[in-house]
């Protein structure tokens, strides 16, 4: 099977535990890369699917950077473009005592923002995205692209499943990113129009669309067409719709949370790279829980393949 990611690479600025007591006792930073369909495709590739990435980077040494990190995951990179003179945008990670995170953004130049957009870009990257037995995106994939390239990519999703190709959707609903709340639900109500598999989180569905109760997002996506249904809720047991039936599915208890930050991305990744291998939704349920409890166990959203790949993560009885 293959896969294709869409969206955005970001340089990533995570605090660091010690204190460099050599420059004035100055916080420490750690730099990498991350980016909510980024963190899942890394982690898709890691789960043995064959993975692509589309993007738009610079001519930068962080885009050079960027596409050494994509193939040492494995990663096709042959989709991606470079524009001259530009360069990833930057985010900042703060954490709290109990690992939650907070973000802060520097993307208004970012390349990426042009996805979709340019037409003869969009008719090759049609074409390859043709040979996809599946396509991955998030709703902040939708918010960084404009409008007219929003309708090009819905029209394009359109013929991709009646040629019998399938798509998974997070809605990842960063409100920073929309003109409005009514801009963003127009745009995310349409994609799960065209949606196989939506793998939301529910926290993100109040924000948007103002549930009180998980049965109304269920609702809502089933009315959408959504024939696979995925809501996570964080700790509290994730919710499943398939085949008319919904059931939930208990988190186990990670014994050490360090940061939140790509969560939901790796649950997705988790789930997405044991459906694709013919796991059911339950059991990839439970794979994605195994891949995010590896990510929350530490800093950043990417954690070394090495330590990822060795090491199962501590958990306790749900």
């Amino acid at each position: 099977m293959k896969l294709a990611a869409l969206g955005e690479v970001m340089v990533e600025l995570a605090p660091q535990a010690s204190v460099d007591s050599g420059q004035g006792g100055k916080a420490l930073l750690a730099q990498s890369y991350a980016g909510d369909t980024y963190n899942t495709a890394v982690y898709i590739a890691r789960g043995g699917v064959d993975v692509s990435y589309v993007t738009l980077l610079g001519d930068d040494p962080y885009s050079e950077e960027v596409l050494t990190r994509l193939a040492g995951e494995g990663i096709d990179t042959s989709a991606i473009a470079r524009l001259p003179g530009r360069c990833p945008g930057l985010y900042m990670i703060q954490n709290t005592p109990d690992g939650e995170r907070y973000f802060t953004y520097w993307r208004g130049e970012a390349p990426a923002r042009e996805l979709f957009a340019d037409a003869t870009r969009r008719e090759a990257l049609a074409a390859y995205l043709q040979e996809m037995d599946c396509i991955y995106l998030s709703g902040i994939t939708l918010a960084i692209m404009t409008p007219e390239a929003r309708a090009e990519l819905l029209t394009f999703l359109e013929g991709y499943r009646a040629r019998g190709g399938r798509v998974a959707f997070d809605s990842n609903y960063r409100p920073r990113l929309w003109a409005s709340a009514d801009t963003a639900r127009a745009a995310v109500a349409e994609f799960l129009q065209q949606t196989d598999m939506a793998l939301l989180t529910f926290e993100d569905e109040q924000a948007l669309w103002g549930d009180k109760r998980p049965g109304s997002c269920v609702k809502r996506n089933t009315g959408f067409g959504v024939s696979e249904l995925v809501i996570k809720r964080g700790a509290e047991p994730v919710l499943l719709q398939f085949d008319g039936e919904l059931s939930a599915i208990d988190v186990p208890r990670v014994s050490s949370v360090v940061d939140t930050t790509g969560a939901g991305d790796s649950f997705n990744a988790g789930y997405l790279a044991a459906r694709l291998q013919g796991t059911s939704p339950e059991a990839s349920i439970a794979a994605g829980n195994r891949c995010a409890a590896r990510v929350i166990g530490h800093r950043g959203a990417i954690i070394p393949r090495a330590e990822y790949l060795a090491v199962e993560p501590e958990v306790e009885p749900g």
